[in-house]
């Protein structure tokens, strides 16, 4: 199939691209560039593309393609937070530009990459598709929303597919510290303590990058009437964990390292169980291969390998919040995170020890 990934650069895209190409398919990307130089490692050359905002998509630029992958969005709560109003602009318009540009281009197959965020403050009950949406940001409310409007445009001509991924981690070229366990892995290496800003008690559910690339090829080449205005929660069941077992998991992995808690530690809004079962029984054949344990021991080696310090965890260059602000405060993009240049965006720089 020849495959249009929107997202392309951000950090599941560059794990996602070559799997895709790896499993057979030409894949082309579709990106606004925020992340450039933001790498840990070499970029995957094969997942690069010219600068594009979804949110001028056309259908004469998605003109032969068999598929769409949307992984395109402001990716977190507190870069939701930023700005409201982008975040609507980014994950609810673009997304819904970018559907409407590829079901008039004529093309089929359209998966979104929504979040088990939606779920919100669902409590410790494992939640299953149907359950009630409560989320607590605007990055849950514009996955709530965006799934609603294109399933207004599923058709015999169109057939959107909403992927709900539970929270990601894994070691990626376009790496995030912003995720708990990418970020709890960090600073234990990078200092020998594991702290934790909330109590400790709030459930999550996890699952690695390369298994959620793995669920979007499984739905990219399922027959239709398997997958059509269908959603489907991404992650297996036993990785449903407590923050503090991530934490416990951190510290017993990083020799020498305490865990902590933040100074006046709650507990967080975002605590939900999720369901996997619907996954598990319309793909059987599907396995999902890593376990938070085998992630975390994949990330260490990784902040190894390229010699992640604590200057590059206090960084822009890993955390999504910060780069956007470097570039806002660089005039390289508008108040709605729209480019002023179409050039490349400069490297992240780390900042001063301590900063953090």
């Amino acid at each position: 199939m020849r495959v249009l990934v929107a997202g392309n650069g951000g950090y599941i895209g560059a794990v996602m691209v070559p799997f895709l190409r790896a499993a057979g398919h030409q894949v082309d990307g579709y990106d606004l560039g925020l992340y450039q130089g933001c790498d840990l490692g070499s970029f995957p050359a094969e997942a690069g593309s010219a600068p594009r905002d979804i949110r001028e998509a056309t259908a004469g630029e998605l003109s032969g393609y068999d598929a769409v992958v949307c992984l395109a969005a402001l990716s977190n709560d507190p870069l939701g937070d930023l700005n409201p109003a982008v975040t609507y602009s980014v994950n609810l318009d673009g997304t819904v530009r970018l559907a409407r540009a590829a079901k008039e281009a004529g093309i089929e197959r359209f998966l979104f990459a929504s979040s088990c965020s939606l779920y919100g403050a669902a409590g410790s009950q494992a939640v299953a598709e149907d359950a009630e949406l409560v989320p607590v940001s605007p990055y849950g409310e514009t996955k709530v929303r965006a799934e609603r409007d294109l399933a207004t445009l599923a058709d015999d001509s169109f057939s959107p597919t909403y992927l709900r991924n539970a929270t990601a981690y894994g070691a990626s070229a376009r790496l995030r510290l912003d995720i708990v366990v990418n970020n709890l892995t960090a600073v234990a290496l990078t200092t020998g303590q594991v702290q934790l800003q909330s109590d400790g008690s709030p459930w999550r559910p996890l699952v690695h990058i390369e298994d959620i690339s793995r669920a979007f090829l499984a739905m990219l080449e399922a027959p239709r009437e398997l997958v059509h205005n269908q959603a489907f929660n991404v992650g297996r069941p036993q990785d449903n964990v407590q923050v503090r077992d991530i934490a416990e998991m951190v510290r017993e992995a990083v020799p020498g390292s305490d865990l902590s808690f933040a100074e006046g530690a709650g507990p967080d809004l975002r605590n939900y169980r999720v369901d996997f079962s619907k996954l598990a029984a319309t793909f059987p054949e599907l396995s999902l291969r890593w376990g938070v344990r085998e992630g975390i021991e994949e990330l260490l080696t990784a902040y190894t390998k390229y010699g992640l310090t604590y200057a590059d965890f206090t960084s822009s260059r890993f955390v999504r919040l910060r780069r956007i602000r470097e570039l806002l405060a660089a005039g390289l993009l508008d108040d709605m995170l729209r480019r002023r240049t179409s050039e490349d965006f400069p490297v992240a720089a780390p900042l001063a020890q301590g900063a953090f």
